[in-house]
């Protein structure tokens, strides 16, 4: 990928959250601040890293990297198992298509 520049995996907690149509991360499961939002209307599209492109520049290995691609950017996500990315990914792209259609009559 030209141009793309990976510093560093920072840890974060996620929070889906359907009502609002949004998925929120923090620092930690802790913390009440809010580091991040990633809106549904702004997901292009959610997909597991087969290539491990980013997980290549990673110390420690890292088969559960999806990615959820917006309009401003791409999240590399990974998850504690195999079992829970697809788990993620498959509420990710429901959510993420259910606001889509969510308008249409």
């Amino acid at each position: 990928m030209g141009g793309m520049k990976f510093k560093t995996w920072n840890r974060r907690w996620f929070v889906f959250d359907r009502k609002r149509r949004s998925l929120f991360y923090y620092q930690d499961k802790t913390e009440t601040k809010l580091r991040g939002c990633i809106y549904f209307q702004s997901i292009v599209e959610v997909y597991v890293d087969h290539l491990q492109s980013i997980s290549l520049r990673s110390p420690e290995p890292r088969e559960a990297t999806f990615i959820v691609k917006t309009i401003e950017r791409p999240y590399y996500l990974v998850a504690p198992t195999v079992e829970s990315m697809r788990i993620w990914v498959d509420v990710i792209i429901t959510g993420a298509e259910g606001n889509t259609f969510a308008g249409e009559s």
